[in-house]
């Protein structure tokens, strides 16, 4: 796309140096006519007067200051002279209308929205988003003519957030769509959600960009800060998870008894400590994994039987 925006290359003059000439030299000349006109040449001291003071008047209406991070877009009769981002105080031709423009960063919290994952579950997410404005023409020229508030130089915060919170939305929605909140099943090389961390603020800042460029708005960061399960699934997901919990711990556990009871019998029949049938280490086995992978403790029973 075209970029229309440059630097305004005009007759920009410093202010303390017009100040001088409409405080000191417009008056002086007004004094001056008054002074040399006289009663005697009354219409010539009226008419030196009144250029006099319309010239000063005019260059009352010109002066500007402008602090860091902030733009203004002159305007000449409807036709787009350039942006002026030089800081200081300075005077412009009062013709030339002055849009200003904040281009400092702005913060936006995005509201939980509702929202279908991958596999269709429904999910809260929100979303801190930080973003400033790239491009002066595109925001001034390219939004809607209500976006800028009549009447007024500067642009209206409200309609351009709400802009930027609606098309943050859209995106938001977008990428949720495109991946579960949990793994499915085994698989987890799966991105997810709540895994994905980087790789899904990524993802979303460069959708977000791709909606925003449009208007010349720029996305400096874009990163989930809520993340939930829809309240009337929450229940069922929450005892989901607790199953899916206990299960990987089972594992674990499980795992973890059967190499002690192997490295218990490796150890006493290396050691001879006692010389066990099969039907004993069967026994030995099934005793050792009840023992180390039951919930509560086990007590021990003692066989106490005389033969």
């Amino acid at each position: 796309m075209e970029n229309h925006e440059y630097e305004y290359k005009g007759g920009i003059v410093n202010g303390f140096l017009m100040l001088i000439i409409n405080l000191i030299i417009v008056p002086l000349f007004i004094l001056m006519c008054f002074i040399n006109g006289g009663e005697e040449h009354l219409t010539y001291t009226i008419v030196g007067c009144g250029l006099g003071l319309i010239v000063f008047i005019f260059l009352l209406c010109g002066y500007f200051s402008q602090e860091p991070n902030e733009a203004r877009v002159l305007i000449f009769f409807g036709k787009y002279k350039g942006t002026c981002r030089k800081v200081g105080y300075y005077w412009i031709n009062p013709f030339i209308s002055r849009r200003k423009l904040s281009l400092r960063i702005r913060n936006m919290d995005i509201d939980p929205i509702k929202v279908n994952d991958k596999v269709g579950n429904p999910v809260l997410i929100g979303m801190v988003l930080v973003w400033k404005i790239k491009d002066t023409y595109k925001v001034v020229f390219d939004l809607d003519a209500q976006s800028l508030q009549a009447g007024v130089s500067t642009l209206n915060n409200a309609a351009l957030n709400n802009f930027v919170r609606i098309q943050s939305d859209a995106a938001l929605r977008e990428v949720t769509g495109h991946f579960a909140y949990d793994p499915e099943g085994n698989d987890n090389k799966e991105l997810t959600l709540r895994d994905g961390g980087e790789q899904i603020n990524e993802l979303l800042e460069r959708k977000i960009n791709e909606r925003l460029s449009m208007a010349g708005i720029e996305v400096v960061e874009a990163r989930l800060n809520y993340l939930a399960y829809a309240p009337e699934i929450a229940a069922v997901m929450l005892r989901r998870q607790q199953a899916s919990a206990i299960i990987t711990a089972r594992e674990k556990i499980v795992e973890g008894a059967v190499s002690m009871v192997e490295m218990a019998l490796e150890r006493l029949e290396s050691n001879n400590t006692v010389k066990l049938t099969e039907e004993r280490k069967a026994a030995m086995v099934s005793n050792l994994l009840v023992v180390l992978c039951a919930d509560e403790p086990v007590t021990p029973m003692v066989n106490t039987t005389q033969n």
